[in-house]
């Protein structure tokens, strides 16, 4: 038992349910300044007063947007990047180290892999490499697992979401972020293939509120550890209520009706 690691990991995961819910911000790189993005401070506040449990960014972002004011909320460095002005979007490469996220107070790191793509085997590779750091430091290493690529047809296809997930642990991982299968039996498959906890991602800017708040519900239903949803939360109109939303159905078991009055909805 790495008790560094494990430390860390408390500070990010509640320790009396196994849940979480992570906030990502890293889409300036790949994006550009999206809404939801551009005041960075207000950002990172509005998060923890929602009561995120983390944050996630690149490690540029930490001098203009992180501070632990009023509610404490973690850090999670993401270190992997790509642009979509590149004809290789999906060939996600190394932008930081696992001691880098240590200098800047980290609670833990990310990477992303996106398997399938022809360059496979080089974020195979990195992830092989940061799993070790991580290892050696006692830093807990979340992994964004998506398969997209010429082969994969769809990448929500229960077999598809399943293989990238089980990938995250083998290699590593001691969190898991995939995106949801769109039922809880499928998911409820992918879950019991790991030993980590497993969240999930929340892709683009859902149609409703309802359908954000219910994948969220059904995955947790699933036996799912929670979430790592972006646009869905920071760039939803009324964010602190949309997380304290999450927050009751992620550490409080509400149901989604409950959740939707949060909100004001």
């Amino acid at each position: 038992m790495y008790f560094g690691k494990q430390i860390r990991l408390e500070r990010i995961i509640n320790r009396n349910n196994g849940r979480t819910i992570i906030v990502p911000m890293d889409h300036g790189v790949s994006m550009g300044a999206v809404p939801g993005l551009l005041d960075m401070k207000e950002t990172v506040n509005d998060m923890a007063q929602g009561g995120a449990d983390a944050v996630l960014m690149h490690k540029g972002l930490i001098r203009c947007s992180y501070r632990r004011a009023g509610s404490d909320i973690g850090l999670i460095v993401h270190m992997s990047a790509s642009t979509d002005l590149s004809p290789q979007s999906n060939y996600k490469t190394l932008v930081s180290s696992v001691e880098e996220g240590i200098r800047h107070g980290a609670d833990c790191v990310s990477i992303h892999v996106n398997l399938g793509d022809p360059n496979e085997e080089k974020m195979l590779a990195d992830f092989g490499r940061v799993a070790e750091a991580c290892d050696n430091w006692g830093m807990p290493l979340l992994a964004m697992m998506y398969g997209r690529g010429p082969k994969i047809k769809n990448s929500y296809a229960p077999e598809v979401v399943a293989h990238c997930a089980r990938v995250g642990v083998e290699l590593g991982a001691d969190i898991v972020k995939v995106s949801y299968t769109g039922d809880m039996s499928s998911f409820a498959d992918v879950v019991a293939s790991c030993c980590v906890p497993v969240v999930i991602a929340g892709g683009p800017r859902m149609e409703s509120t309802r359908d954000v708040l219910t994948m969220v519900y059904d995955s947790l239903k699933a036996g799912g550890s929670g979430l790592s949803m972006g646009r869905n939360v920071f760039a939803h109109p009324r964010r602190v209520q949309m997380v304290r939303a999450l927050r009751a159905l992620v550490h409080e078991d509400a149901d989604v009706e409950t959740a939707l009055k949060i909100v004001g909805e």
